[in-house]
């Protein structure tokens, strides 16, 4: 059984309790830290965006379809549907010669509830715009577009496209990935149950380029560098992911996965990590994300700060008193 790695406080007593694992590893593959069953194979869904926007920067996609940074950022998102999300989505997809209606990953409302009130009270409705993959999706798009193939289907595993971003992951992770560890996403592209070691395994050699080829290399930098100066672009307003980037700007990739997965790259110490929480609670894979990063960064000043917030977010209730915490347990305390 996993380790209790987060729990919840009200008052003086632990109220709730999130078990999990958690690996930290360098470029080699040699562990700097483990808790629980680090080998356990786990969809790491939405967390491996980057990975996936790899083929879009390293085939040169990206540059002749015009790009921007914050466009690139985009493709690597779990973005709230704000405005700014969607203009971005849009204006990739325009500049691939395309538009929403390409767009396979479903209808959905915008994660952020301003923004979806904001949409209501003008008489607009969902779109796949809103969808908090559109900005991966369209980095698809842009992908098959530029290679001259036509986009539709490109969610199906032997789409050219799917193949190709496919092929990256396997080559960042190290895993077999095939029919007996695909499932389908939220999103409808193919999700692969990866080996939690393997997944930080991948974000060590996305964070420090180590044993790369030259082309992968430089797309992990141009990629990084992207989400770094516009980490609003890659989740939204209030988000773990958008508040710890803005704090600590490059000095930490991290991208968000449902059912409480996280991986994160430390690239000034060519480390990587991935975290599984077993009952799939967001709420404790950040904190476990943020003392990780906190055990091996060390950052002080206004960056120490946020991050403390971040590592023990604080309760409260609707009259804003503060009732108690969220806090790293067991292995990570």
């Amino acid at each position: 059984m996993d380790p209790v790695l987060v729990e919840v406080t009200r008052g003086a007593r632990v109220e709730s309790s999130h078990r999990g694992a958690a690996v930290v590893v360098d470029p080699a593959g040699g562990v700097a830290f483990q808790a629980g069953d680090i080998d356990a194979a786990v969809y790491p869904r939405s967390a491996v965006k980057a990975l996936l926007a790899l083929p879009l920067v390293e085939s040169g996609a990206a540059d002749r379809l015009g790009l921007t940074d914050d466009e690139i950022a985009l493709a690597c998102s779990s973005h709230s549907g704000e405005e700014v999300h969607v203009a971005g989505a849009t204006s990739m997809l325009r500049k691939a010669g395309r538009d929403g209606a390409c767009l396979e990953c479903g209808v959905q409302w915008p994660i952020n509830e301003a923004a979806s009130r904001r949409l209501a009270a003008h008489g607009g409705a969902a779109s796949a715009l809103h969808n908090n993959c559109s900005g991966k999706h369209s980095g698809f798009i842009c992908l098959a577009c530029d290679r001259g193939e036509d986009p539709a289907g490109y969610v199906r595993p032997a789409h050219p496209t799917m193949r190709e971003v496919t092929a990256a992951l396997a080559d960042m992770t190290g895993a077999a990935l095939d029919e007996g560890n695909r499932a389908v996403d939220g999103c409808s592209i193919p999700t692969y149950a990866i080996p939690l070691r393997a997944l930080a395994l991948s974000f060590a050699r996305f964070g420090s380029a180590q044993g790369l080829a030259p082309a992968r290399a430089a797309a992990t930098r141009r990629i990084r560098a992207a989400v770094a100066a516009n980490p609003m672009m890659v989740a939204g307003t209030g988000r773990f992911d958008t508040r710890l980037m803005t704090a600590l700007g490059a000095r930490v990739f991290s991208k968000s996965g449902a059912e409480g997965v996280f991986c994160a790259a430390i690239p000034e110490l060519g480390l990587g990590l991935a975290v599984k929480c077993d009952d799939g609670a967001g709420r404790a894979a950040e904190v476990a994300t943020a003392a990780l990063i906190g055990r091996f960064l060390h950052p002080d000043g206004a960056q120490g700060e946020a991050l403390a917030g971040l590592t023990q977010p604080v309760l409260r209730n609707w009259n804003g008193i503060a009732v108690g915490a969220v806090r790293p347990a067991g292995p990570l305390a």
